[in-house]
C-alpha cells in the first residue's frame, strides 16, 4: 500500500505540483545556500552570453530538484528538456535528446545515477566537447562519424549520490546539496501554495502542517491538498489549528510526522527486544518487512530526527523516541 509519507512523486503530485512551482529564485523559498551559488552563476553566464556549467543536484526526494531545473531554465531564458535516466534505454536515443536541443538549452535528467553504462559513455564527450560519436554500419564497413552539438547545460538530479560514477560527476561544474526544510521554510511554502490553491488557513493550521511534513516541500503540499478536503467537507472551508490535527491524525500521520509504519518498527524494538539492540534481520522478521526496505526507505528518517541510532551490536531506540510515545518509564539505563 502505498504510504501518504512516501516522498517519490505519484500521479496526483504531478497535477498539483505543476501550478505551485515557483518560476525564478526570488520565488523559490528555502536552500538559501543552493539559491545564492545559482543566482551567481547564472548572471555570470549570461554576461558572458554563454550556457551555464553542468548542474548537479543532490539529496532526497521531493526536495524541489525538477522546480530548480525549471527556474534555472527561466532565469538563463532558454528551453527545458526534461527525462530520466531510465528511460534513455540506448546511446540512441540520448543522441536524438541531445541533437534536438538549441544553444543554451537545459537538459534535465532526473535519477541520472541510473543511467546506463553505454548511455552514460555517449554522455562524456557530450558534457565535455559538446560533441558526440556516432557509429554508422556494421563489421569491417563500420565508421565513426562526429556530430557536433550546441552547447547546452546538463542539470542531472540524483537521490542516491554516491552511484554515481567518478568520471559523470567529476564533469559537472556546479554541484549542490538539497537539505532538508526546516518548519518556518515550510510553512511558508504552506501558506503560498494555499494562496495559489485559493484555500483558507491560518498560521496555526499552516503550522501544524508543516510540523508533520517530514521537512519536505512535496508532503507539505500534498498534506495541504488532503486536509483542505477535510476542510471543504466536513468544516467551514477553512484551515486551523484543529481542522489540521483531525485531518492529518486520520491519516495516521502524528505530531512528527510518523505513520503507522514507523510506529509499528519503533514499538516492536520497545516491545519485543526492550528498545534493542536488534539485527536488522531480525527486526525485518519480526514485523514481515523486507530489511533492504527498512535499511532504505523507513531509517534515514528515524535515524535523522533521533529516534534509532545505529551501534556496532544492532538498531537500538533513543530517548527521544520513548518521550515521543510517552514512555519514559521504560527507558532503559546502563549500569
Amino acid at each position: 500500500m502505498e504510504r501518504i509519507i512516501n516522498a517519490d512523486i505519484m500521479p496526483e503530485d504531478d497535477k498539483i505540483e505543476q501550478g505551485l512551482r515557483p518560476s525564478y529564485l526570488t520565488e523559490y523559498i528555502g536552500q538559501e545556500k543552493a539559491k545564492k551559488n545559482l543566482k551567481v552563476f547564472i548572471e555570470a553566464a549570461k554576461k558572458r552570453k554563454e550556457s551555464l556549467d553542468h548542474v548537479l543536484l543532490y539529496g532526497p526526494p521531493g526536495l524541489g530538484k525538477t522546480t530548480l531545473a525549471a527556474i534555472v531554465a527561466n532565469e538563463m531564458g532558454v528551453n527545458l528538456k526534461i527525462t530520466s535516466g531510465p528511460a534513455i534505454e540506448k546511446p540512441g536515443e540520448l543522441a536524438a535528446i541531445l541533437n534536438s536541443l538549441s544553444p543554451n538549452d537545459v537538459l534535465f535528467i532526473d535519477e541520472i545515477h541510473r543511467l546506463n553504462k553505454q548511455v552514460e559513455e555517449v554522455l562524456y564527450p557530450a558534457m565535455e566537447d559538446f560533441a558526440i560519436d556516432i557509429v554508422i554500419g556494421k563489421g569491417a564497413g563500420a565508421r565513426s562519424i562526429r556530430l557536433e552539438l550546441p552547447r547546452f547545460t546538463l542539470i542531472g538530479a540524483t537521490t542516491r549520490a554516491g552511484m554515481l560514477t567518478a568520471p559523470l560527476r567529476d564533469r559537472f561544474g556546479v554541484v549542490n546539496r538539497l537539505e532538508f526544510y526546516n518548519v518556518t521554510e515550510l510553512m511558508q511554502i504552506i501558506v503560498r501554495s494555499a494562496g495559489v490553491l485559493g484555500v483558507s488557513i491560518d498560521d496555526e493550521g499552516a503550522l501544524e502542517i508543516a510540523k508533520r511534513s517530514r521537512g519536505t516541500p512535496r508532503l507539505a503540499n500534498r498534506f495541504l491538498k488532503r486536509v483542505r478536503d477535510f476542510a471543504e467537507v466536513e468544516h467551514s472551508g477553512k484551515i486551523d489549528f484543529d481542522v489540521a490535527k483531525e485531518a492529518l491524525d486520520r491519516l495516521d500521520v502524528d505530531s512528527l510526522g510518523l505513520d503507522n509504519t514507523d510506529r509499528n518498527i519503533l514499538e516492536t524494538m520497545i516491545y519485543k527486544f526492550n528498545g534493542g539492540p536488534v539485527g536488522l534481520d531480525t527486526l525485518a522478521a519480526a514485523i514481515g518487512e523486507d530489511s533492504g526496505t527498512i535499511e532504505d526507505v523507513y531509517e534515514p528518517y528515524l535515524i535523522k530526527n533521533g529516534f534509532i541510532n545505529r551501534t556496532p551490536r544492532g538498531r537500538i531506540v533513543t530517548e527521544h523516541c520513548y518521550k515521543h510515545f510517552g514512555l519514559e518509564n521504560l527507558i532503559a539505563r546502563e549500569d
